[in-house]
């Protein structure tokens, strides 16, 4: 057998095994969050987001919206030095650090509940 037909044979192959793959995991929301950074920000967008009073206070005024918390959520970075993460505690804070619309820096504290997520701090750099 020539190369062109072991090829041939390789190419149909691989393109069915892309199909069956393209049908696993297409009906599924799969997401890739190998890394801490990932899984906590995602672990915090999934949960329902409670705003404390003082975040409240903080989102009336006009430098920052709530798209800006939705986009720091989103691609922020966490400080894990500043966060107080211990292990078996029920509720974990966490330093976020983001940016506003307007290329703002902020940092958000988060408060992990098991049941919620509580924005309790907002600050402006």
């Amino acid at each position: 057998m020539n190369f062109f037909h072991r090829f041939a044979y390789y190419l149909v192959g691989l393109v069915m095994g892309l199909f069956f793959v393209a049908m696993v995991f297409s009906g599924k929301d799969t997401r890739c969050n190998y890394f801490p950074n990932a899984r906590v920000l995602n672990d915090l967008r999934n949960k329902p987001f409670v705003y404390s009073p003082k975040a409240s206070a903080v989102l009336a005024q006009p430098w920052i919206d709530t798209i800006d918390i939705k986009n720091t959520l989103e691609f922020g970075d966490i400080d894990f030095d500043q966060s107080n993460t211990e292990f078996g505690k029920n509720n974990k804070m966490y330093v976020i650090e983001g940016k506003t619309t307007k290329d703002q820096p902020i940092i958000l504290k988060v408060i992990n509940r098991s049941n919620k997520a509580v924005l309790e701090e907002i600050i402006k750099k």
